[in-house]
């Protein structure tokens, strides 16, 4: 399994950029080939130290392979262009493979 851990700085206007990721940007990377899941944290988020994003997403994908082919693709395209569309706080991107410990 794959995760992107996606992190959203907090934006000029945080109603209007919860209004747009629900209603625009959710429905657009929903239809990334080989997504397995997507979830956004529930409530606010609290940093144990520094400031907390506005909103975490993760995304998972069965495999490397998987999240190259979804990232190459049109889909992908479209989802990291729709960015620049809402993300005024900044975004940062993690991609990772969970290992038990």
């Amino acid at each position: 399994m794959v995760r992107l851990l996606v992190l959203y700085g907090t934006p000029t206007d945080a109603s209007s950029f919860d209004r747009y990721y629900q209603q625009t940007h959710i429905p657009i990377a929903k239809r990334l080939p080989g997504l397995r899941s997507y979830a956004i944290n529930r409530g606010p988020l609290q940093a144990l130290a520094g400031a907390a994003p506005h909103l975490v997403a993760t995304l998972e994908f069965d495999s490397m392979a998987d999240f190259n082919a979804a990232l190459t693709s049109e889909e992908g395209k479209a989802t990291a262009a729709d960015l620049a569309n809402f993300a005024s706080g900044g975004v940062q991107m993690l991609v990772y493979e969970p290992a038990e410990v």
